[in-house]
């Protein structure tokens, strides 16, 4: 494996949502994951968050079976689990057994809620946990409920990207202390966290609780999507009143906006004119219009268009993996340059490999498969 992380040994307990895209990130940039998972299968490549992961098939269930996963935990840097609170404790895989068989080791703990607090047992998805934060509240239109931001809010930005922060902070102490500790990645807690912007508007008096009535929520007239010609959309943004006089100069919009931009009392029909305007054109007629531009305007594609844009293609912001459309590893690094990304291997397939390296022989290996152990 090359990459910045290349070294670096991961045991991710096979789950769902953000604790499997925080270990393909780690992966991605070359860390060595592997995957204790439930039972082996086929290779399924288009199952992308187990790209670049080695899986060994365990049943959890019987000692044996967590004596091998806590022999491979006792060789990791980082342990990855998103169970509900007290499962791990109850495998006996817990982290102060554990720790107790590696000190250094990172429990990096990926939940809802939180490993404490009055829904910390609780069921939640990403939508619930927005719920809680206000973050949920103000996302839609101001004349229909909140609308659920696909699953990025909670689970990838609250959740997969402060479980990958807190584990990188963890590592770094450690090499100060020489000691592991938890990290207690709770959705709840990192939706919240991102807001700060938000909560500082709100302290200012500069936001309103409202949907469709703020700055960056859709009601300004030009930091919102509007429908083109042909029934596609095309996304404003100028916040600066440089790059908003480039919109107006380009879109043919009245100069007189240029000293009223802020004027929320005239947003409202501002909306509405700047609706006709692009309904005036194609899709493609107003980028080619704004094609290199400050306006910030820019087409707002389809999932299939995305990979084909010429920016996107010349970055390689997208790879095909065994046919599969995929993102590619990010960020970039101007010299630890992680590998292309390989397939997921069927689930299971490393398990002898793995046993292997664990010093278990091939009697070891078949009289374990033949218990049950390994599945």
């Amino acid at each position: 494996m090359s990459g910045p992380l290349a070294g670096m040994k991961v045991v991710e307990m096979q789950g769902l949502g953000p604790a499997p895209l925080a270990g393909q990130f780690l992966a991605d940039l070359g860390a060595q994951v592997t995957l204790i998972t439930r039972k082996s299968g086929r290779a399924d490549p288009t199952d992308i968050n187990n790209r670049g992961k080695r899986s060994v098939a365990i049943n959890l269930k019987d000692a044996e079976g967590v004596a091998v996963a806590m022999d491979l935990i006792a060789g990791a840097d980082v342990l990855i689990e998103g169970f509900r609170p007290g499962v791990m404790e109850r495998m006996g895989l817990g982290p102060q057994e554990c720790a107790a068989r590696n000190p250094g080791l990172v429990f990096a703990r990926m939940t809802g809620w939180g490993q404490d607090g009055p829904l910390a047992h609780t069921a939640g998805h990403d939508i619930n946990y927005l719920g809680l934060t206000g973050f949920l509240h103000a996302i839609g239109t101001a004349d229909a409920p909140p609308l659920p931001p696909l699953n990025i809010g909670a689970d990838y930005g609250g959740g997969t990207m402060f479980l990958l922060f807190g584990i990188m902070a963890a590592l770094f102490e450690r090499q100060t202390s020489g000691k592991g500790q938890v990290v207690d990645a709770a959705m709840v807690d990192g939706a919240s966290a991102m807001m700060g912007l938000v909560h500082s508007f709100i302290a200012r008096g500069q936001w309103s609780e409202s949907r469709e009535s703020n700055l960056l929520d859709g009601a300004a007239p030009f930091y919102r999507t509007y429908e083109c010609a042909d029934g596609k959309f095309f996304a404003v943004g100028p916040l600066e009143p440089q790059f908003f006089a480039e919109l107006v100069r380009r879109a043919g919009l009245p100069e007189d906006h240029l000293q009223t931009q802020m004027d929320a009392r005239a947003w409202p029909d501002r909306r509405s004119a700047y609706a006709e305007v692009f309904r005036s054109k194609t899709r493609d007629e107003w980028t080619a219009i704004f094609e290199g531009s400050d306006a910030c305007a820019s087409p707002v594609l389809t999932w299939s268009e995305a990979p084909a844009h010429p920016h996107n293609a010349a970055r390689g912001t997208f790879v095909d993996v065994d046919g599969v459309t995929q993102a590619a590893p990010a960020p970039r690094f101007s010299r630890s340059t992680p590998d292309t990304p390989r397939a997921p291997e069927a689930p299971g397939a490393a398990t002898d490999a793995v046993l292997r390296d664990l010093g278990f022989d091939a009697d070891a290996i078949a009289r374990l498969r033949s218990a049950g152990v390994l599945t």
